[in-house]
């Protein structure tokens, strides 16, 4: 059992790691906007993620940011696999510390899920290279997610390499481009998710079968992230600790993940589940992953942030305040309500910087926003 993390005192309760301090514990989480071509970041994407900068959230992640061509979930998503994205990011990054907000980016690979539609389109469907798809498609092994999905190729060591390295270079634009924070996208059935599964790993190597075996490339994914982000930067990853599914990853594998995570130093996982198989039954409502953020916390010694259907200053503030998690991660809350952090100040009785062209609409009166430190 590893020692016990003190709970924070309250969701506006600053938050230091490493270098970095985050002004409170409300983290934007990474949405696909899907509004990207050939991964450039636009005007849409300074406007949704500065929004919620100015809105008071302690840290602004961007969507899965793919960490090449063939590493998108579809033609629409951000990229971070040329030196010819970063003065886009970096335009964003400045802005969001202009306003108090730590820039952060999820750097991904979609693994099999990638060549596909954008996500306002149902079903979802293969995009053919005919209309901007890919056919380089790849996994862990040549099993597709479900029958609308695209057949992977099975990477090879030298695939594997590329993606290994395409990581690292990723991590070290995210550091030029300004970002404070990059976040490894290993959820949601994507490919380090894919190699970490029984469900979608069926390889023979010694990168498939046992615990160990199926963390060893996720965890040189991982080393070269944070080898090449600077060591005064915080490295957090996103993980689903389970599949939903009785042959899929179990929570108590994922916690035995994390704990080689941590002795990597990673100084947070972001806690999340599914979306590896299609069969899962996810039983949503109301704060349903939060208990497995507590349990990792526990268990691994490690700050975790609890996110899903969190909607409520009262609920986020329980779920710091008891030591379930040390951020929250707000998604679908914060596309409707960008200013829930200020509310939430407000609701919870506790002080916020308000951005100085937005004070005379607060509640008597507040601090003035500050840009980021450092």
């Amino acid at each position: 059992m590893s020692a016990a993390i003190p709970a924070p005192e309250h969701l506006f309760a600053p938050l230091t790691q490493r270098s970095v301090t985050f002004p409170n514990r409300i983290v934007c989480s990474p949405m696909c906007q899907y509004s990207s071509v050939d991964g450039f970041a636009t005007d849409w994407h300074l406007v949704h993620l500065g929004s919620r900068a100015i809105g008071g959230a302690g840290a602004v992640i961007t969507e899965a940011n793919a960490v090449s061509p063939e590493g998108r979930i579809s033609p629409g998503d951000l990229g971070i696999w040329s030196d010819e994205h970063i003065p886009a990011l970096a335009r964003i990054t400045k802005f969001l510390r202009e306003h108090g907000s730590v820039p952060g980016t999820q750097l991904a690979h979609a693994g099999r899920k990638s060549s596909m539609s954008v996500g306002w389109v149902a079903p979802p469907q293969n995009v053919p290279v005919s209309e901007g798809g890919w056919e380089n498609v790849v996994a862990p092994s040549a099993v597709r997610y479900s029958e609308n999905f695209p057949l992977p190729h099975a990477l090879d060591r030298a695939g594997m390499d590329k993606v290994v390295a395409d990581f690292g270079a990723a991590a070290q634009r995210a550091a030029k481009a300004g970002f404070l924070l990059v976040e490894v996208h290993g959820a949601h059935g994507y490919l380090v998710h894919e190699f970490l599964s029984p469900v979608s790993n069926k390889r023979t190597d010694e990168y498939g079968g046992s615990l160990e075996n199926r963390a060893r490339f996720p965890l040189e994914i991982v080393r070269a992230v944070r080898g090449n982000f600077p060591a005064e930067l915080p490295v957090w990853v996103r993980l689903s600790v389970t599949d939903w599914v009785e042959d899929g990853l179990t929570l108590e594998d994922a916690i035995a993940f994390v704990k080689l995570l941590k002795a990597e130093g990673i100084d947070l996982v972001d806690v999340s589940s599914g979306g590896n198989d299609h069969r899962q039954q996810i039983p949503i409502g109301a704060g349903y992953q939060v208990a497995f953020a507590e349990r990792v916390r526990r268990e691994a010694g490690i700050a975790t942030g609890a996110v899903g259907m969190i909607t409520e200053p009262a609920q986020a503030d329980q779920i710091v305040r008891t030591g379930q998690a040390d951020v929250v991660s707000l998604a679908r809350e914060l596309l409707r309500e960008p200013y829930w952090p200020l509310r939430a100040a407000d609701a919870l009785h506790q002080p916020a910087s308000w951005p100085m062209q937005y004070e005379r609409a607060a509640k008597g009166k507040v601090e003035r926003r500050k840009p980021l430190a450092g």
